[in-house]
């Protein structure tokens, strides 16, 4: 009944309300059961309403963007999912060098914005398969640089339904990680201050990096990227790679042959086939090696 009210409530503020969506259409993984519902959000105004009514009628959700570094379970989600999509992709201009973005937009399309106005600094994060609002969640980062180097604040709704600004010190940027994997906050916009460069070395600094995902990743399958953190003073693909653990398969999961850090679905991959595969590496590598390497992925239940 609660849940119904949510969606009702959804529908009213236009957003679109779809029933039984299966997961593996929303996620780069490709894997995960259907959701009770998913909600495709159509602006911060009904994002804050929603997570408002959502946590005073105690309904279960989760915000997803373009469900690039999550693992829904087989069965599914038993409760609703905001998708913060297409509707929630604006960017423009606030000044020469300061890019505003909603949580919605592609990092590809964000990259190439700040292209098309000779802004330089967010070449590391083309080809980044993620949202704006995914990037600032996991402080994204590749090729030396990183979601903290470039954000100047973000904005968030609250449990309540307050939006607000936070500013880039009181963020909790680390390694793949921020403070809203702590509050329960969802972030739904972001600002970030560039330098103004010129378009060809931009262009070509874009180039080069989309080069060397290409030649040393396995963007042919799909994956949610690095699977595994870094271990201090370590790489984790090398350590699974020296564990021998190139090519370890449970059904259509397997550690790329291509980049060991990589667990990709080779085809008709299962949730569980994935996770048995990152367990398996996980307990190798800390058996041989001490390092336990943390999953990068986020793992979500089907229930609490």
């Amino acid at each position: 009944m609660n849940t119904q009210k949510l969606l009702d409530k959804a529908s009213e503020l236009e957003c679109r309300v779809m029933y039984d969506e299966p997961l593996s259409s929303h996620t780069t993984f490709r894997t995960g059961g259907k959701c009770t519902a998913m909600v495709d959000i159509s602006s911060e105004e009904s994002l804050a309403q929603l997570i408002s009514l959502a946590n005073e009628l105690s309904v279960r959700y989760i915000v997803i963007g373009n469900g690039s570094n999550l693992l829904f379970d087989d069965k599914g989600f038993d409760g609703v999912v905001f998708l913060m999509g297409s509707s929630i992709d604006e960017i423009k201009m606030i000044d020469e060098t300061t890019i505003y973005a909603q949580a919605g937009c592609s990092l590809i399309k964000l990259c190439r914005f700040a292209l098309e106005h000779n802004l330089t600094g967010l070449e590391f994060a083309y080809g980044i398969p993620g949202t704006v609002g995914g990037a600032i969640y996991m402080n994204a980062g590749a090729y030396d640089g990183e979601i903290r180097d470039v954000i100047k604040s973000c904005t968030a709704v609250s449990t309540d339904g307050t939006v607000h600004t936070v500013s880039v010190s009181n963020l909790g940027l680390g390694y793949r990680t921020s403070c809203f994997q702590r509050n329960d906050e969802v972030i739904s916009s972001g600002l970030f201050c560039l330098e103004t460069g010129v378009y060809d070395d931009i262009q070509d600094k874009m180039v080069e990096l989309m080069g060397r995902r290409r030649s040393k990743q396995p963007l042919e399958f799909p994956s949610a990227g690095s699977t595994f953190k870094r271990p201090e003073g370590q790489f984790a693909g090398k350590l699974i790679q020296d564990c021998g653990l190139r090519g370890y398969t449970v059904g259509g999961a397997q550690v790329s042959e291509k980049h060991c850090g990589f667990v990709v679905n080779k085809g008709g991959a299962t949730t569980e086939d994935i996770l048995s595969v990152i367990r398996h590496v996980q307990n190798t590598v800390k058996e041989q090696t001490g390092y336990m390497l943390e999953c990068e992925v986020k793992i979500i239940p089907y229930s609490e």
